[in-house]
């Protein structure tokens, strides 16, 4: 029987793809006014869960047991979602229960403006017409505080920023005033200052409207900035549930314990990040066995000691000029008039200087847009810069002919945000990484290169099997260990990491940055570090230049910065961070 607290009582739901259950026998209660936090790594079963709770899973799928029991009126029987037509539960999509899709560029249709989309919500579940439909809209636009609504309605989804984008798909969301609102990993894709808005603009409504919200996430920071209570999912089951802050101070499972301890802390610097593997392991029958690891004293035996910080950054400040970069610019032409002559530029990078020393990590943080990607691309030459100078060990890359340049790759290498796109699916994870040693001429034959392909696999904690399969038959953070890989092959001495771990759940991320340090004590490797993320950039980084508008906004010392920022600029970036309450 429901309390009459409760919105929506899942029951021993289970999920089942062609006989595999990716949700296995779940039970939560949704309370009515609350915001729940549904949290777990990528594969975990919180976003199939989230699509039974719509009706939207599609075949092979289906929804093989369990209830989803909706109290419409307290003095009524439930309704059971799964037993509603497809017809009926049209109408109550949108309309009692809506959804905040992931990526909202995917979600919302690019053929059509953005104020049309809404409009359409409005008008399938209310009987109004197309002028207060756009009335409507324009209101929405305001709530959510999309700028300058007026010029937003007519324009389409590629017009947008990621952080408006994802405001449209919360204006569609809420335009029927529904009473259950699922958010689905609603902020993964963008910059914490954005995320902090879109964060607090979700509890906003939240506090006006009354409605419910699912909020789903991988991040557990995230869940301590919005949510009430709190359900960790593991390989498709609930292993633990109840308040934030019990779950947070005194966490029950290891599961829970390992993905708290994994984001990188803000007040002490780690050897390395705890991982789950620190507090469980898994059979091959997939029996989870703890460790009876204590989180706190974990942390505090990986904790590095002040005298041996200060021995690294004596260390670093001795050593010669890897890199230096004098006045450089990289201008973009933004509009030109009838004859084709450029009338104004886009500065993406407008006047950088900086000195990278060997064996140093570089952290360069800053919002999407600043121009990060643009500098790490301009550095390698696969952007041309449009003046300034780039010594790498004396030579100006810059005035460096083609085939000079090209002898030099070998020794400059970038690790991508997106594995999937940098890797060519149709060769296998060996012929992907091997390639670079042909086009190099390293080694004497395919077998010796086969062999050092195998070495480095392992070295980034893959199979030798691993040689013969491609690059869809992998999770998010195996590509990205074979994107490392292949960047290790040519022995470089310089790598680039462009929002390499942007894209990972936090456990796979702290598995990705501890491989990374790693490997810089083994190979005394020169790091840039480029991520929107401070929390990540100071773990990894000895130094941090902070990035806006195409300018050096300040740098220092990595925990000089963090701790003592100078410009209001970073102090915005460091107060967007999501606060890891476990310490």
């Amino acid at each position: 029987m429901l309390t009459s607290s409760t919105l929506l009582s899942i029951r021993n739901l289970t999920v089942s793809f062609a006989g595999h259950q990716a949700v296995k026998d779940i039970s939560l209660d949704i309370r009515k006014g609350e915001i729940i936090g549904i949290v777990g790594e990528s594969g975990s079963g919180k976003s199939v869960t989230s699509l039974a709770l719509m009706r939207l899973i599609q075949s092979p799928g289906l929804i093989s047991a369990g209830s989803l029991l909706y109290q419409v009126d307290p003095e009524k029987s439930p309704v059971n979602l799964p037993d509603l037509s497809e017809s009926e539960m049209r109408n109550w999509r949108g309309n009692e229960i809506a959804m905040i899709f992931q990526e909202p560029m995917t979600a919302l249709n690019p053929l059509h403006t953005c104020g049309a989309q809404v409009m359409e919500a409005i008008r399938l579940h209310k009987k109004v017409s197309a002028s207060e439909a756009r009335e409507q809209t324009l209101a929405l636009f305001r709530q959510v505080r999309l700028p300058d609504p007026e010029k937003i309605l007519h324009r389409y989804p590629h017009q947008l920023s990621g952080g408006q984008k994802q405001r449209v798909m919360i204006a569609m969301a809420i335009s029927c005033q529904p009473r259950l609102l699922i958010a689905d990993e609603p902020t993964t894709a963008l910059d914490v200052t954005v995320q902090k808005a879109i964060l607090a603009l979700l509890k906003e409504l939240q506090q006006q409207t009354g409605m419910s919200v699912v909020f789903i996430t991988h991040d557990l920071g995230v869940i301590a900035e919005i949510a009430d209570r709190v359900a960790v999912m593991y390989k498709g089951q609930i292993v633990e549930q109840g308040s934030v802050r019990e779950i947070f101070t005194h966490p029950q499972h290891s599961y829970t314990k390992g993905l708290l301890a994994c984001r990188p802390p803000l007040d002490k610097r780690l050897y390395r990040l705890p991982v789950t593997r620190d507090f469980m392991e898994v059979d091959a029958a997939g029996l989870i066995h703890e460790k009876g690891q204590a989180l706190h004293s974990l942390v505090q035996h990986l904790e590095i000691p002040p005298d041996k910080i200060i021995l690294r950054e004596q260390h670093i400040a001795q050593q010669p000029a890897l890199l230096e970069v004098r006045d450089l610019h990289t201008w973009f032409p933004a509009s030109r008039n009838i004859f084709g002559k450029v009338q104004s530029w886009t500065k993406a990078v407008n006047g950088v200087s900086f000195t990278v020393k060997e064996g140093e990590t570089m952290g360069l943080v800053g919002e999407s847009g600043c121009g990060k990607t643009t500098l790490g691309r301009t550095l390698l030459r696969l952007t041309p810069p449009t003046s300034g100078s780039i010594l790498y060990k004396g030579k100006d890359l810059c005035q460096l002919p083609a085939s000079e340049m090209r002898d030099l790759r070998k020794e400059l290498q970038i690790i991508f945000q997106d594995p999937y796109s940098s890797l060519n699916p149709r060769l296998t994870v060996g012929q992907a990484i091997l390639e670079p040693l042909q086009v190099h001429g390293l080694y004497a034959n395919d077998r010796q290169r086969k062999e050092k392909v195998q070495e480095l696999l392992d070295k980034v904690n893959l199979l030798p099997e691993h040689y013969y399969r491609y690059p869809h038959e992998f999770s998010g953070g195996q590509r990205q260990r074979i994107v490392i890989a292949r960047a290790l092959a040519l022995q470089p001495s310089f790598i680039i990491c462009d929002e390499s771990v942007a894209a990972l759940d936090v456990s796979i991320q702290a598995q990705v940055l501890n491989l990374l340090m790693r490997l810089r004590e083994e190979f005394g490797f020169t790091y840039i570090f480029i991520s929107h993320d401070l929390s990540v950039v100071r773990f990894i980084s000895d130094r941090m230049m902070v990035m806006n508008k195409g300018r050096i906004e300040e740098e220092g010392l990595a925990d000089q910065v963090y701790e003592h920022p100078q410009s209001a600029y970073t102090r915005q970036l460091i107060s967007s961070i999501p606060k890891n309450i476990y310490a």
